[in-house]
């Protein structure tokens, strides 16, 4: 009997100018700083970490309750608590140079100018190999999320946050809006090297007995396997709007779902909600993913990228 030899599959790929030796990076605020993982999960196994968004000032973040779980998803409304840049700098970002995988930050604002200033100073800095512009926060009311929902807006962000820095910049989008595809059109004229897709879903929960919101800050963002399906789609169509490289994200547990964004469009993954439930989700599918291409015959993941989207306009 001749049996087919089992080969290696190449799972490296390219975000914009980022390299990354797997396709997974790890969800900004649901990871932490990479340590915290590190006695469960080998860190040189993923692609990388976006650490948690930071602001030009110090925040307190949203009222308690934060965090709600419901059917198949998680409610979060932290408000984007963070010591402000110059704390970041100080006290945070030095460790950030021991990581065995790709360190991505996140730089929040609630200006245009916000997002210039932050992002030059934190992408100064050695430790960080990749800019992530968060312009979509969903639980932060009437700040964060206008960037995200206004093109015109994400577009003067992305090019204030270019101007400053020449490593690579992936801009997170919002599920939030009536057409995704105008923002990411936008961000693409801007500069932007890539394209988080998507933030969570605004949605909310309410106590019954109390007869009163769950949340703190009433509203929250939605994450978890419960917006899988919507954002699949986001990556479907951006996917064919713009050229740019998409990180998939959204209720992404298993190898299956990663595939479902690869073949839409993706050419990376991010996992946030499920590393609370699974610390080595990461690592169970990167290897379901190796296994997918051995038996079907791929010898590397970028062969996968557009595959199941006849609309897709492929990344440069």
């Amino acid at each position: 009997m001749v049996t087919t030899p089992r080969i290696t599959p190449d799972l490296s790929t390219n975000v914009g100018a980022l390299r990354l030796a797997f396709p997974t990076l790890m969800a900004s605020g649901c990871y932490g700083s990479g340590e915290e993982y590190a006695p469960f999960v080998d860190l040189a196994r993923i692609g990388g970490v976006v650490l948690k968004s930071v602001t030009r000032f110090p925040r307190l973040g949203n009222d308690a309750p934060r965090l709600v779980p419901v059917a198949s998803g998680l409610l979060n409304a932290i408000g984007l608590q963070n010591p402000g840049i110059d704390a970041y700098l100080e006290r945070d970002v030095a460790k950030f140079a021991e990581r065995p995988c790709a360190v991505v930050g996140s730089v929040a604002g609630f200006s245009v100018d916000d997002y210039g200033y932050v992002t030059e100073r934190l992408a100064a800095r050695d430790e960080i190999d990749a800019i992530e512009l968060n312009i979509s926060c969903p639980n932060v009311a009437h700040e964060g999320e206008t960037f995200a929902c206004d093109a015109a807006l994400a577009e003067r962000a992305t090019r204030a946050a270019r101007q400053a820095t020449t490593k690579p910049l992936i801009v997170k989008l919002s599920p939030n809006v009536t057409d995704i595809t105008e923002i990411a059109r936008a961000v693409e004229a801007a500069g932007g090297d890539a394209l988080a897709v998507v933030n969570t879903v605004r949605g909310m929960a309410i106590d019954v007995e109390r007869r009163a919101p769950m949340l703190g800050n009433v509203t929250g963002g939605l994450s978890g396997a419960a917006m899988r399906p919507i954002a699949l789609l986001a990556v479907w169509e951006v996917a064919a709007a713009v050229r740019l490289p998409i990180v998939g994200q959204g209720g992404i547990e298993t190898a299956r779902d990663a595939l479902e964004f690869l073949l839409a469009g993706a050419s990376a993954v991010s996992i946030g909600t499920a590393n609370f439930t699974d610390p080595r989700a990461p690592v169970a599918i990167c290897d379901g993913l190796s296994t997918y291409l051995n038996e079907h015959g791929y010898a590397a993941l970028r062969d996968l990228v557009g595959a199941a989207n006849p609309t897709f306009l492929g990344t440069r």
